[in-house]
């Protein structure tokens, strides 16, 4: 039996024409957008729940995208190619990994330049979508389960996507099928009270600067004000940050005021440890290590936990929960 394949088409420069570029309504969009599918399959097109510029999506929109995917899972979909924009894909493969886990076969895409010309009524003359396109196609029906993200002939693991370069072709990197990491197994159903919660999360990342302390010191005081539901800080290197008592005492008020502290470095690529004594007083803090595949897949994991817990307390103990 033919396999069933939702595509599900949610904005992006993939649907864009005109010049200066502008969003195609998706009602006149997917029509032309058939006209490009291969023949062969058995592909039929929906709409997500939100369409909008990806610079713009929320913890919120992918979850009503996931809740969607799991509907359609009920009428016996097993297949997914989403179209996406390219400034949050990484975070939308993230979220999507972390809640979808293996239940389903899912490839996200999108490109750099749009399917449509500029009068969006042909093909353009040279873009990278339809490639993209048939490539997602493909490799969801060839793919073991789980979530992937495919771009420029590359299938790469979902949770450790990272967009590379702003306007290349080749424009995201991340682990491909033949590195073996470790996968989220399972699928976490989203539920009505789950989409007005994440309306509220707040997550702050800060990129550590070398800075005099007491500019930090400033910043952590400052947040205790309207503090975030998890703070993540980008040490170097290794997740080294320096510190001193004061600043201490600034993120235990964090921690009191329900805020979740997160280690985890500004490097791309590489893990953390406390091998240097630099970071001797992270052991006696409550600051958890990320654990997570890249800096999405750490955003994804804090909505995930903000969703499951309400306390800083009960994140706190179950951080490392497998």
């Amino acid at each position: 039996m033919m396999k069933k394949i939702a595509l599900i088409y949610m904005g992006g420069t993939f649907g864009c024409f005109g010049e200066p570029l502008s969003p195609m309504p998706a009602e006149k969009f997917i029509p032309l957008l058939q006209h490009a599918l291969p023949q062969h399959l058995n592909i039929e097109c929906f709409v997500a729940p939100v369409i909008k510029d990806s610079s713009a999506c929320t913890a919120n929109d992918w979850l009503q995208l996931i809740q969607m995917i799991q509907s359609l899972q009920l009428e016996h979909y097993q297949h997914f190619v989403i179209i996406h924009g390219t400034d949050t894909l990484s975070y939308a493969s993230a979220v999507l990994a972390r809640f979808m886990g293996q239940s389903a076969h899912i490839v996200l895409t999108g490109s750099q330049y749009p399917l449509l010309d500029t009068s969006g009524t042909h093909p353009r003359e040279f873009t990278d979508a339809t490639d993209n396109l048939n490539f997602a196609v493909n490799a969801v029906t060839q793919t073991p389960m789980g979530v992937y993200l495919a771009f420029h002939q590359k299938l790469i693991h979902a949770q450790t996507a990272l967009k590379r370069h702003s306007t290349e072709l080749d424009a995201f990197t991340g682990s491909t099928l033949n590195q073996p990491i470790a996968l989220i197994q399972h699928s976490s159903p989203v539920q009505e009270q789950d989409l007005e919660k994440a309306k509220s999360f707040s997550c702050l990342s800060l990129m550590w600067q070398p800075l005099d302390l007491n500019q930090h010191i400033k910043t952590f005081k400052n947040l205790n004000v309207n503090p975030p539901h998890f703070l993540i800080l980008q040490g170097f290197g290794v997740g080294n940050i320096a510190s001193n008592s004061e600043m201490i005492e600034a993120l235990q008020q964090l921690q009191q005021n329900n805020c979740l502290i997160i280690l985890t470095t500004q490097v791309p690529f590489g893990a953390i440890n406390h091998q240097y004594a630099i970071s001797q007083w992270l052991k006696d803090s409550q600051i958890v290590r990320s654990d997570a595949l890249g800096h999405a897949d750490l955003y994804a994991k804090a909505l995930k936990m903000y969703l499951q817990y309400d306390s800083t307390e009960e994140r706190y103990t179950h951080w490392y929960d497998k």
